[in-house]
């Protein structure tokens, strides 16, 4: 029997919590809350002593898997490579499924974010593309076409 009940939230950590909060509410997402950690607890669970973050919540509108962005106050994030591509060890993507591919490539673009690749289409039942937001996070954006 599985011990897991539900996928809750998938976490990032950021440079500038603003502005990659304004990149996600601007797909749509709900900011469920902001809050300051620090103390036995965090210390406890990341195995980092005397550490202090910030945290924004995200959701979907309605609820389901959130995204946590956490921005350390102490100690200093660690800079990771804001041009990993797939191949590279990690958080690969963070996928969407969105209504209309295109309109979605295109808000983004014009917002300064372009793709990784290209837009593709596997068989008659998705469209899919990767598009590079803020400090390297790459969204993978899904349209169901069946």
């Amino acid at each position: 029997m599985s011990q897991i009940r539900q996928l809750d939230h998938v976490g990032i950590t950021v440079a500038d919590l603003d502005s990659v909060t304004a990149f996600f509410v601007g797909l749509g997402l709900e900011v469920e809350g902001r809050t300051l950690v620090e103390g036995e607890f965090i210390d406890t669970v990341i195995g980092i002593p005397d550490s202090r973050t910030e945290i924004v919540m995200l959701r979907p509108p309605g609820g389901g898997t959130g995204i946590e962005l956490a921005s350390f106050v102490r100690p200093e994030h660690e800079p990771g490579s804001p041009t990993a591509m797939a191949n590279e060890l990690g958080l690969r993507s963070v996928c969407f499924e969105v209504d209309d591919l295109r309109a979605a490539v295109d808000g983004l673009a014009a917002d300064g974010y372009g793709l990784v690749g290209g837009i593709g289409q596997h068989e008659n039942t998705w469209r899919m593309a990767h598009v590079r937001g803020p400090e390297g996070i790459v969204l993978s954006l899904t349209e169901r076409i069946d």
